[in-house]
Parts: structure tokens; C-alpha cells; sequence
């Protein structure tokens, strides 16, 4: 076993300890510290996008316009409950966002648009459960950093259109790779970012001043109360997240001690 190295966290730790506990955190084990925290995953690809034109009036006026995206292609089709394809999955994305959407929302960096989180095959519905023919719909879910809402659109594949549209506050569901790549950039930027940064110096003999030098993973993190700096009340209802980082084939690094609110962009450290 190797040895732990105690450094500006509170610890470095190599090799197999820090394993089995990050795998513990995923599966549900309360570890020191841990009180508020949701276990999470979460991937990201790209969502569809719209472009802006302007039109002359009848007066000479020049006047905005939308240029409404094409039709995405078909591609590779999946039948019944399979699984859907990777055509599938890149085409619902773009059709689930609209003009409207693409304009009215943020990401997490930002950036028109919502941040996409997931997509799914959706349940069938009562009454298609024995029929070979059902309709296949897709489940894509967003989150718009603009007002803190998860927002869930259905997309039926066959018609290419977008057949329900569902809107919840107050619900944290799995991070992104992106939101995680954000929350890093963020303790890497901010004052509090000094020790993470010194420890991967420790650990490489290399300045650590990008996210990309790190694999990520992390938790969503609950405000609870008395168990935080008043900076992190709305945790909860703002999106914020515990960081488990790890040096790219080396140690991982203790940073369970700091919260990203991501839509208020600020870090803070827990109480002890």
C-alpha cells in the first residue's frame, strides 16, 4: 500500500485508499464531510443551434428575422425499445432546441443556449406497452443557468416533433462533464484555489492552471442547514458541486472541503 501524503488539503492520497473511498461517495456512503451531497455523473455533447438574419421592411427599415434550423437527418433508426443510436440521440438534440429556447437560455459557462445533460429513450405509454409499432420518443434533458430550471422536452422520432415540454425548480439531477470542467476552472481562478494548486504542484512539479489537467468527478451539493457559510444557502435551488478531482495518472486530491455554486459562479470552503 502506499503511503498517504499529507499536504495543503489535508491530504494527497495515491494509489488505492482514495479509490475505494471516491467509490464509496458514488454508491452512497456517507463519508466525513459529506453531509449535503448527492452522488452524480454525467456526460455532455453538443446542442443543436439557430442563426439570426436581418430582413428589409417596406419602410427600409432593417428588421430582425430567424432563419429556422433545417430538418436534422434522420440517419440510423433504432425499432421498438431498443436502445436509442447515436443518430438518434444527435438528431432529438437538435430538434429539442428551438429558436426560442436557444435564445432565452444560458449554459453553464454562459453561453446562449441551455446546458443538455441527458438524453433518453422515454417510457411508453399506457396502452403501448405490448405493441411493436409504439411510437419512439426521446427524453432531452436541460439546465438554464438563466433562471435555474431543469427543463425535460419530448421529442416523438417519428414525427420529428417536440410533443411535451416539462419545467422543474428546486431539481439537481446529474452534473455534466462540462459543468465539472467549469467548477474546476472556477477553484482554479478563485483565491481558494491555492492549495488544490499547490498540491498538484506537490504532486507533478507542474503548475496546475487548467481544468483539463485533471479527471474530474463530484457530487451535487444540498445546502443544509448550519453546515455551510451563509455563501451557500441556495444550494439546492442554485446548482452547486463538490469537487473529487484526480491528477491525470497520479493521486487523487481532497477537495471535498470546497462548494462550487455554479449559478452564482463563487466558491466557498465548509465550515469544519
Amino acid at each position: 500500500m502506499r503511503k498517504i501524503v499529507h499536504r495543503h488539503l489535508g491530504k494527497v492520497v495515491a494509489g488505492a485508499a482514495i479509490a475505494v473511498a471516491g467509490t464509496a461517495v458514488m454508491v452512497g456512503i456517507t463519508l466525513p464531510g459529506t453531509a449535503g451531497a448527492d452522488d452524480t455523473g454525467g456526460g455532455k455533447t453538443a446542442s443543436g443551434q439557430s442563426a439570426a438574419q436581418a430582413g428589409q421592411g417596406a419602410d427600409g427599415a432593417v428588421a430582425p428575422g430567424v432563419v429556422e434550423k433545417a430538418p436534422a437527418a434522420e440517419g440510423e433508426k433504432g425499432k421498438g425499445r431498443d436502445p436509442l443510436t447515436d443518430d438518434e440521440i444527435k438528431r432529438v438534440e437538435q430538434l429539442a432546441v428551438n429558436p426560442q429556447m436557444m435564445n432565452a437560455s444560458e449554459d453553464v459557462e454562459g453561453d446562449r443556449g441551455p446546458e443538455r445533460l441527458t438524453v433518453d429513450l422515454a417510457d411508453p405509454k399506457v396502452g403501448e406497452l405490448d405493441d411493436p409499432n409504439a411510437p419512439r420518443r426521446a427524453d432531452v434533458t436541460f439546465y438554464d443557468y438563466r433562471d435555474d430550471t431543469l427543463v425535460t422536452r419530448t421529442v416523438d422520432l417519428d414525427s420529428g416533433k417536440v410533443v411535451a415540454t416539462g419545467t422543474q425548480h428546486g431539481v439537481q439531477p446529474p452534473l455534466s462533464s462540462a459543468e465539472y470542467a467549469e467548477a474546476a476552472s472556477l477553484l482554479i481562478a478563485d483565491p481558494l484555489g491555492a492549495d488544490l494548486k499547490a498540491d498538484y504542484k506537490d504532486a507533478t512539479d507542474k503548475d496546475l492552471t487548467d481544468a483539463n489537467q485533471l479527471l474530474l468527478t463530484g457530487a451535487v451539493y444540498r445546502a443544509v442547514p448550519g453546515g455551510q457559510p451563509a455563501v451557500l444557502d441556495k444550494c439546492g435551488e442554485h446548482r452547486c458541486v463538490r469537487l473529487f478531482p484526480k491528477v491525470k495518472n497520479g493521486p487523487w486530491i481532497d477537495a471535498r472541503a470546497f462548494v462550487i455554486d455554479l449559478s452564482a459562479r463563487k466558491v466557498a470552503k465548509l465550515e469544519s
